[in-house]
């Protein structure tokens, strides 16, 4: 029977939930095809994985800031109005809690943070930590295919 491994191509359903419950969950819908040690999943949910077999269903409970690090107070920054007219639509209203989505400095690809404050001239306080940073978190998997 085919095992999980540094390197192996995966079709899994997985579950990721903090204290406030689940933050992705394909149960129920698509299954998921990542491969290991590609940045999809964070180093501490992949080390679950490792080592199972193909048809395996497994639950794990991590402890606060196993799965995606501590909190960085570094990664909660501000961002000027025209900063964010140059990078989207300058009509476009933002709230607290809303994901903003904004393009790498490359513009090859995007990141996410959340707005946890908004200014009255316009500008945002983003977060851009993990939304499971510093959490406990419980993480489900049922391997499909290894490859």
């Amino acid at each position: 029977m085919t095992t999980v491994s540094p390197g192996s191509f995966l079709t899994l359903h997985y579950r990721l939930a903090g204290p406030q419950g689940d933050v992705v969950n394909t149960f129920g819908g698509k299954p998921a095809t990542l491969s290991l040690g590609t940045g999809e999943l964070s180093p501490g949910v992949e080390a679950c994985l490792i080592g199972l077999a193909e048809g395996a269903h497994s639950r794990v409970e991590l402890p606060a800031g196993a799965a995606f690090g501590e909190r960085n107070p570094d990664m909660v920054q501000w961002l000027a109005k025209k900063e964010l007219d140059s990078l989207g639509d300058p009509n476009e209203r933002y709230a607290v809690g809303e994901v903003v989505q904004l393009p790498t400095p490359d513009g090859q690809g995007q990141f996410a943070g959340v707005v946890r404050a908004v200014r009255a001239d316009g500008a945002l306080q983003l977060d851009f930590n993990h939304p499971l940073a510093g959490q406990p978190v419980t993480f489900e998997v049922h391997v499909i295919g290894v490859l």
